[in-house]
């Protein structure tokens, strides 16, 4: 790993703390799991949604999305260096909000009840949360 990414992760690290997350910092093996856990959850609500063209279309984006934040989180662990190391996580925040964004639209089309997707919107939130202060904290710390 590089020297840089010491820094990060400790950054990263701090950013976990807080009810909604766990009693202690998550590192990045824990991060990893909840953005993988998160495009496995959206892999199965799509193949849930009803069969129409409106929930084909959104549950396309959707899929993109909500799988490419598990894959974008694992880009950040390489990053080599802080500038790289920041465009990642803003790719991530980007993929994790757009997914909420899909969910949205699915309730609001009334595709799916929002009772279904309060869960998976959470996530998608408390995903983006992390990433954000983690850019905000590293960016203030350069």
């Amino acid at each position: 790993m590089w020297d840089v990414g010491c820094l990060m992760w400790d950054v990263f690290e701090k950013e976990m703390r807080g009810p909604a997350w766990y009693s202690d910092a998550m590192d990045e093996h824990e991060m990893k799991a909840r953005t993988k856990a998160f495009a496995l959850r959206v892999i199965r609500l799509v193949e849930a949604l009803p069969k129409n063209r409106t929930c084909d279309v959104i549950g396309k984006q959707l899929i993109r999305a909500g799988t490419s934040v598990g894959s974008n989180y694992r880009a950040v662990r390489r990053a080599k260096s802080t500038a790289d190391f920041l465009n990642k996580l803003r790719i991530v925040e980007e993929e994790a909000d757009e997914s909420a964004d899909w969910m949205e639209l699915l309730i609001e089309s009334n595709s799916i009840k929002a009772t279904r997707l309060a869960g998976l919107l959470q996530e998608a939130d408390e995903i983006t949360a992390i990433v954000v202060a983690t850019a905000s904290t590293t960016k203030r710390r350069r």
